[in-house]
């Protein structure tokens, strides 16, 4: 591999990576396919929301290129591992919390609900969101995050202006 070649896959598995952060887990549990980086995943999507747009039109705009950008990236990152998804991709898991959240006051009440719903719901992966997970390339690593991100927006939404939380 050339040097720029080189330098190019460390960058791309820097970005799916959360700037490495799903490989702190790693060093503690030694689980296979729950290792933690999801959560970390979740945790740095969680921290970047105030650099986020508030602007609804430049949300929504935010959310298709970051989306994008997202599918692109898992698509390319390799861990050497021979998965398809590699747990320490978690740029999938940015782009599902910034769904949950999406056009949602950001209140800390909120933003907490929709962190724990995002990981429960990104765990089980009900309402068939499964067979988004069983597409093994870029796309299939993001769509099942995004998927349970918009589950878990309308569960909240719902919830919301039900109950005014």
């Amino acid at each position: 591999m050339t040097q720029a070649g080189a330098t190019r896959a460390f960058l791309i598995r820097m970005v799916a990576s959360g700037f490495f952060i799903s490989l702190l887990p790693s060093l503690v549990i030694k689980y296979k396919k729950n290792t933690g980086a999801g959560f970390m995943g979740t945790l740095l999507a969680a921290a970047t929301v105030p650099l986020l747009p508030e602007d609804r039109f430049a949300y929504a705009v935010f959310l298709i290129a970051f989306t994008v950008f997202a599918v692109w990236i898992s698509d390319r990152a390799d861990f050497g591992s021979g998965q398809d998804d590699d747990p320490r991709i978690v740029i999938d898991e940015v782009a599902g919390y910034y769904f949950a959240i999406a056009f949602l006051p950001r209140t800390p009440l909120l933003l907490l609900l929709c962190f724990i719903l995002f990981r429960t719901c990104d765990t089980i992966k009900p309402f068939g969101i499964k067979k988004l997970d069983a597409i093994h390339n870029g796309f299939g690593i993001t769509m099942d995050d995004v998927a349970s991100g918009i589950a878990v927006n309308a569960v909240v939404w719902l919830g919301y202006r039900i109950f005014s939380l």
